[in-house]
């Protein structure tokens, strides 16, 4: 009986293993490809002068938007997951072609950028070092994480048409950062204690993540940088 119950948690740790592995691997590739398309919307001039551009980084963010509510759910259980993962990636990076071209163009914008990916980079190596070793379940900050995310879609809109308020907007990016360490500790948690089976939607989840993560630091790093 026990060796059955051995094998049984054996073969439990291995498909989370497997999952983690997975995701790591397909993560790390959708990273290298967003950069990629990033570079490719700042050299061909997707900045706030360029309004064609600029309206097709905006077109390529709601694209990606669709593609992670109407596609994902219906591919990530198939092989054309993994092309929806990077067609995500590829889209989200273009989109910030306009900001990043932006803030290039600052005297001290390439510092700026380097230390927003470089708070994005530790803040999620902290965060899966410490969810590897002590394995806690964070599960309960689901909920929160809902009303927290709920919470920074509405009032960016609120405050652009109704309140015009800049310390509003760094206050909402201050919300988006720690809201997207909780969801990666909440992810990570499910990923590693086998909450989470599908590494493709958990993929596309840590991307989302470290995406909106690096664009609210940008925003911050900028604005005591007096942008």
């Amino acid at each position: 009986m026990n060796t059955f119950a051995n094998m049984a948690t054996m073969r439990v740790a291995k498909v989370k293993n497997k999952v983690l592995s997975d995701t790591m691997k397909l993560l790390s590739y959708t990273l290298v490809f967003g950069g990629l398309s990033s570079w490719f919307s700042i050299s061909i001039g997707a900045g706030f002068s360029s309004a064609i551009v600029s309206l097709s980084a905006i077109v390529s963010l709601i694209a990606a938007i669709a593609v992670i509510w109407f596609v994902l759910p219906r591919t990530q259980n198939s092989n054309m997951g993994i092309l929806t993962a990077f067609s995500v990636a590829g889209l989200l990076g273009y989109s910030l072609g306009p900001m990043l071209t932006h803030y290039l163009a600052m005297p001290n914008g390439a510092s700026l950028v380097m230390q927003a990916l470089t708070g994005t980079g530790v803040s999620f190596f902290a965060i899966s070092f410490y969810v590897q070793n002590t394995k806690k379940d964070f599960s309960f900050l689901n909920g929160m994480i809902f009303f927290a995310m709920v919470g920074i879609i509405v009032l960016p809109l609120v405050n652009v048409f109704f309140i015009e308020s800049s310390f509003v907007s760094l206050a909402i990016s201050f919300a988006t950062v720690l809201t997207m360490g909780a969801f990666m500790l909440s992810q990570m948690s499910a990923i590693i204690n086998g909450g989470e089976t599908n590494y493709i939607s958990a993929t596309v989840g840590l991307y989302l993540a470290l995406h909106n993560m690096f664009t609210s630091l940008l925003h911050i790093l900028g604005a005591f940088g007096d942008d």
